[in-house]
């Protein structure tokens, strides 16, 4: 987090600090009989509301449309969170300011539910000395950001399951009267992602090519999971800009590979993928990984699973 960044936000928590008694004052968590939960962005909330269902309010914290990484609360979401019943976020890094937020808090009642706790990290693949140069006049010194590992685990289906297995646990601490509602679809949520596992290992078998360059380093935890190899134009956070050298490197990979589709993401700008492509000849496709949804496709009903299979769509038209 940058110097700027960390004086915004102890900014906002000094206000909601003074303002302690208001924010512990908030709209109360339950709503008729539901608990309220907060998520931290779009795929905590889809699974949330998967574990959940009508059993549950559910708050998303980052708006739809926006990339999750650089986002920060406002006084007035944590004033809302603090009124909640249970926070379900994914962790990892991927919520820079949730540890603060949790500890200006300091409730009692409300139930934090760190999804990725019980799940092995993998370290982010990319480090500064090996991608970048300080001397470069185009450095760009938040490239990678201190990612530490690679927060993006729902993108394997395995740890998606886990995930939803802590969700399920958290709802059940909180409301232990509807634990064999939250179990009960918890089983069938489980069942889909062991499908949906099962149809990425199928196809993966029978890809002619391993390499994907993809926009942004998220995919360690899929390409890991079946087989594949993720050269990532930017670090952990899609924001970063790769430099000079960085983009020389990248259109090396390509063509000495033959790499044919250069993938970008929905909620980053797609130039640079772009360039990349027209360097070498490739053609640009959407991988999705699933940190947020557009407006548009959040009214088209897509969620995990059917961005999930676009994407496996989408890597079989690059790979097979």
């Amino acid at each position: 987090m940058t110097d700027r960044k960390s004086g915004i936000f102890v900014l906002l928590l000094t206000i909601v600090l003074v303002c302690g008694c208001t924010a512990h004052r908030a709209a109360p968590a339950v709503q008729g009989d539901k608990i309220t939960v907060y998520t931290s962005f779009y795929t905590m909330y889809d699974f949330a509301q998967k574990i959940g269902g009508d059993k549950v309010n559910i708050i998303n914290m980052v708006p739809s449309g926006m990339e999750p990484h650089d986002w920060e609360p406002s006084p007035k979401d944590i004033a809302g969170l603090s009124g909640a019943d249970l926070f379900i976020y994914n962790g990892a890094g991927m919520e820079g300011w949730a540890d603060k937020v949790l500890d200006s808090i300091g409730s009692s009642k409300l139930i934090a539910v760190e999804t990725t706790k019980d799940i092995p990290m993998e370290k982010a693949t990319q480090t500064h000395s090996e991608h970048t140069d300080e001397h470069d006049e185009d450095y760009n010194g938040d490239f990678y950001e201190g990612f530490e590992y690679d927060p993006h685990v729902w993108l394997n289906p395995m740890n998606a399951k886990l995930q939803m297995k802590a969700i399920r646990d958290g709802l059940i601490q909180a409301d232990p009267r509807n634990s064999s509602f939250y179990q009960e679809r918890f089983e069938d949520y489980s069942g889909r992602l062991d499908a949906l596992d099962q149809a990425y290992s199928l196809a993966a078998a029978g890809f002619m090519k391993k390499e994907i360059v993809v926009s942004h380093e998220a995919f360690g935890y899929l390409c890991h999971a079946y087989g594949l190899e993720q050269l990532a134009i930017k670090g952990i956070s899609s924001d970063s800009e790769p430099t000079p050298g960085r983009m020389a490197e990248m259109i090396d990979f390509v063509r000495e590979h033959e790499v044919k589709v250069i993938f970008f993401e929905e909620l980053a700008s797609p130039k640079v993928a772009e360039a990349i492509a027209r360097e070498t000849g490739a053609r640009t496709m959407l991988l999705n990984p699933l940190e947020g949804l557009s407006e548009e496709n959040l009214r088209a009903g897509k969620d995990y699973f059917s961005v999930m299979e676009e994407n496996l769509e989408a890597l079989k038209q690059a790979l097979q």
